[in-house]
């Protein structure tokens, strides 16, 4: 059966749509515009407002043929049999030392003080900015992971994973922030509260993020692109030509960071600064310059109890780009 129904026309020839949904950034904008296209097929784009909710139908119900994913999601998912896969095209970086935040006027000063103490976490346990900020805890601050009770605001993308049990769902009707604000949290993980009387818990949450790189080259990946391993299967060609197109929209992007990019944006100025301590590539692709990495999530999965045992890392990505770079 050739699953390549809907098409359209490219120089007088027919041409595979697949049904895509990433969000426009710097790194992709190109793909969205048309300045690059892939050689054997046409992304057909969907935007779907909250990002988090396409990894979600992604993993639940298979709803798009190329599709954004948060890392640890894609590991999960994949641990429990789901039928896509990765290509080495990470769309997503970030630190995560401003991840973690506190309210100032309590007693909690420090991370060690975490332990013995309730932390919330933004949506669910295997959110990738929440591992990484684990892991920021536990290496750099010495925090005991498994001291700490994490109170959860939502479920988890794959509904088949069980957490440990000193993961706990939050009361309905309650919010992180307020939890906090009560006292009945130490402490939230996530993105930014609205409320401005909480505060990031490490000092100088950006430049310990950027010290972390130079020290340790610690570089977090938070998202990647997955494939139907339905149209992987047919046509194995795909993925090698889908991670061809991300990359070389990446290229544009990365040769404006070195000139001059007009109103940058947060995401640009650190992709800029990446680029100033590294000498390189704020975005490689490919698993070669990020196996490091890349290992270091797996390890940090375990030991959070995400994953119940190490994945092999090139499996985990289609055959046709384990070599690929760009």
């Amino acid at each position: 059966m050739d699953l390549w129904t809907d098409h359209a026309t490219f120089r007088g020839m027919a041409v595979p749509q697949l049904r895509t949904v990433t969000r426009t950034q710097g790194n992709n904008e190109a793909l969205k515009t048309g300045a690059v296209t892939p050689h054997t097929f046409r992304f057909a784009f969907e935007e779907v407002p909250v990002l988090v909710d396409a990894f979600r139908r992604m993993v639940r119900g298979l709803e798009f043929d190329v599709s954004e994913m948060a890392l640890t999601t894609y590991l999960v998912a994949k641990a429990h049999g789901a039928p896509f896969t990765a290509v080495p095209a990470f769309l997503v970086r970030g630190f995560h030392h401003g991840a973690i935040f506190h309210d100032p006027s309590s007693d909690v000063r420090g991370p060690k003080e975490l332990q013995g103490r309730r932390v919330g976490v933004s949506r669910g346990y295997t959110v990738t900015t929440g591992v990484w900020a684990r892991a920021v805890l536990q290496q750099e601050y010495g925090v005991d992971l498994g001291k700490v009770t994490w109170v959860l605001s939502g479920d988890e993308h794959v509904a088949a994973y069980r957490p440990p049990t000193n993961v706990v769902p939050m009361e309905p009707g309650r919010s992180l922030e307020e939890m906090v604000l009560s006292g009945e949290l130490a402490a939230l993980i996530g993105p930014r509260p609205i409320s401005r009387a909480l505060a990031p818990l490490i000092p100088d949450a950006a430049e310990a993020g950027f010290t972390a790189l130079r020290e340790r080259r610690l570089y977090p990946i938070n998202h990647l692109i997955v494939i139907r391993d339905e149209l992987l299967a047919e046509r194995p060609e795909l993925g090698a030509d889908v991670f061809d197109a991300f990359a070389r929209a990446k290229q544009l992007y990365v040769d404006r960071l070195r000139g001059a990019v007009g109103s940058p944006t947060a995401t640009d100025l650190m992709h800029q600064r990446v680029m100033e301590i590294t000498g390189a590539d704020p975005l490689p692709y490919g698993i070669e310059p990020n196996r490091a990495v890349l290992e270091e999530l797996v390890r940090h999965a375990v030991d959070q109890r995400i994953l119940q045992r190490p994945l092999p890392l090139d499996a985990l990505f289609a055959e046709t780009t384990r070599t690929l770079t760009g």
